[in-house]
């Protein structure tokens, strides 16, 4: 038997579609979704994808949730806020398309962004690009944030409004502490995208005045 395409050490067991190469199960599960486009069809992807939820959800479920105090949290930055803002749109967009739309699933998204950003790195091509497996709302959250600009009132020379990735990173964290704060345990509710919705509709209603209402 061959040895893993990647590691060269271990025998490579997993036939890797997206490769067209044989990977052990360590690299197929290190580098599944991460660098490498994995088709949805592959047997190991959906095998282990519950796994890989389960550990997203709990994450950082090991102490009390608490949210930052008022003097502290990041949102009462307006241009955080509007960072903030561009981030949860696509999750109301897509919540109030599809009753069904859970926490757990705006949670998953939110992660997916997080780790594409985090990564700052394209995922390694499968032959068949069409195949490649992404989470469609991740993918929108990613491009808002990419394409988010905070317009001050008074822009100085140089000035473009464009956030740093440690503040994109930031942001997300915050959002992502909003939804375990309002699921209080239970993923496949919809307190947090319930309350989206409410607060939602009222930026719409105060939309005029430009103002921005907390997590």
């Amino acid at each position: 038997m061959a040895k893993c395409s990647k590691c060269k050490k271990r025998k490579g067991k997993r036939y890797c579609v997206a490769l067209e190469d044989y990977l052990c199960s360590l690299c197929c599960g290190l580098l599944r979704e991460k660098k490498i486009h994995c088709p949805q069809n592959c047997s190991f992807l959906t095998k282990h994808r519950p796994y890989q939820e389960k550990r997203i959800i709990e994450k950082k479920q090991t102490s009390v949730i608490k949210k930052p105090s008022s003097e502290e949290d990041i949102l009462n930055d307006e241009r955080m806020a509007w960072l903030a803002f561009h981030i949860e749109a696509p999750l109301h967009e897509f919540a109030e398309k599809r009753e069904s739309f859970s926490d757990k699933e705006a949670l998953l998204s939110l992660e997916y962004a997080r780790e594409k950003i985090d990564k700052g790195k394209k995922l390694l091509s499968s032959p068949q690009e069409e195949t490649k497996q992404r989470n469609e709302i991740g993918e929108a959250i990613y491009q808002r944030i990419e394409n988010c600009r905070y317009e001050k009132r008074i822009i100085l020379p140089g000035e473009m409004g464009i956030y740093k990735r440690e503040e994109k990173l930031k942001c997300l964290e915050r959002v992502m502490l909003a939804v375990r704060s309002w699921a209080k345990g239970n993923f496949e509710g919809r307190n947090y995208i319930q309350q989206l919705i409410t607060r939602f509709a009222r930026i719409e209603e105060l939309s005029r005045q430009k103002k921005i209402i907390p997590l």
